[in-house]
């Protein structure tokens, strides 16, 4: 089967080297791969990157094209690789990955075994270690800082999931269901996997596929990614309810338990009722009780000993705060933001449903256009 791999890059200049060289690897045969390179409108040399490796690859592969996202977002960026991509299979993959050789061969192995959508596990990965950064990779990989989600750790056997990360997919699928949902910013995934399944397909993840994902570098840029996800969360709510599990609002029952507990705590010293106090020194006992074991349980599973592995209960707290707090923003925001997509709509014609149709011909029309070609 032929495999159009799909890479969408947005200021990669440091680690698209290194990925590049890995697509190179691939064990699955060159003579049935196309690349599909999108660069979002980069301010480095990531289109440099990507143009140069072009020319000089361009008679291995079925084809590498080098397309321009100048909207920016991810979801444009897919749907950019999408309708352009000819493969029977479209791999998706992301700039900051690492993939191993036989990650393009997993994929199609699982699809040429009857399913239709596929992935593996995603685990995290630093890159240029540091002690900083290993801490926050021990909060980033434990279950109580990042989540439960099934794509983040490896399964011995095959499994169906609600979601996966770097996904293979056959062209049918994006024929019936169509593209992204452009008005989404960190939940596009989401969306099109809630879809996907509303259609009649299962989402598989394989055993033996993996890819990794970098962490990260600063607890800052951690947090603000956190927020990030959280206030897509809230926004999301407003358009597809459906494709947000309970899971993704777990931090923010936390945050909203927390601020009203501990608005009862302050004004238990004005009023002088001191068993206000006693919700919000039994949410902190509980949850310090657990960041706690779930640090040690981390630092023990760790073969390398920081003494900055101290801080990780702190770290959980702030990522949790973090997103919690980024859905609460999000939700807030909602009405004004779909206020702002209707308004958009009207002024240009165009909406998130008139963009998941136009890929879904682009796909079709692909097809087509292979199809009569093979036969000419």
């Amino acid at each position: 089967m032929t495999v159009s791999l799909c890479i969408v890059a947005y200021n990669e200049e440091k680690t698209l080297e290194g990925l590049l060289g890995q697509v190179k690897a691939q064990s699955y045969p060159s003579e049935k791969t196309e690349l599909v390179f999108v660069d979002s409108d980069s301010e480095d040399s990531t289109k440099n990157i990507l143009l140069d490796f072009a020319v000089r690859n361009k008679d291995e592969y079925i084809d590498i094209q080098v397309l321009d996202n100048p909207k920016r977002s991810q979801a444009s960026g897919w749907n950019t690789a999408i309708s352009n991509a000819v493969g029977e299979i479209i791999i998706r993959l992301d700039a900051h990955a690492e993939i191993p050789e036989n990650f393009i061969e997993e994929n199609v192995k699982l699809i040429k075994s009857g399913e239709y959508v596929c992935g593996g596990a995603r685990p995290n990965k630093v890159v240029d270690p540091t002690p900083v950064k290993e801490m926050l990779f021990l909060a980033e990989s434990s279950m109580f800082g990042s989540s439960i989600a099934g794509y983040r750790r490896k399964s011995e056997e095959k499994k169906y999931v609600s979601s996966v990360f770097h996904g293979a997919y056959r062209r049918e699928v994006f024929e019936k269901v169509g593209g992204f949902n452009e008005d989404l910013g960190r939940t596009e995934d989401n969306e099109l996997h809630y879809r996907i399944r509303e259609a009649g397909y299962k989402i598989c993840q394989g055993s033996r596929i993996v890819s990794y994902q970098h962490i990260r570098a600063t607890l800052s840029s951690m947090l603000a990614q956190k927020y990030g996800n959280g206030k897509w969360i809230g926004l999301t709510l407003g358009v597809c309810p459906e494709c947000i599990s309970l899971f993704h609002l777990v931090p923010f029952y936390f945050v909203l338990v927390f601020m009203c507990t501990l608005v009862m705590f302050v004004s238990s010293f004005i009023n002088g009722r001191l068993w206000l106090m006693q919700p919000f020194l039994w949410l902190m006992g509980v949850y310090l009780f657990a960041a706690v074991m779930m640090s040690i349980a981390s630092v023990i599973s760790s073969p390398k000993k920081h003494p900055l592995q101290l801080l990780l209960p702190c770290v959980f707290f702030l990522l949790h705060f973090a997103y919690g707090w980024g859905t609460i923003s999000g939700l807030v925001q909602m009405p004004f933001w779909l206020s702002g997509l209707k308004k958009t709509e009207a002024e240009t014609g165009r909406s998130a449903q008139t963009e998941i149709d136009y890929v879904r011909e682009c796909v079709i029309n692909n097809t087509v256009s292979k199809t009569t070609e093979v036969e000419e």
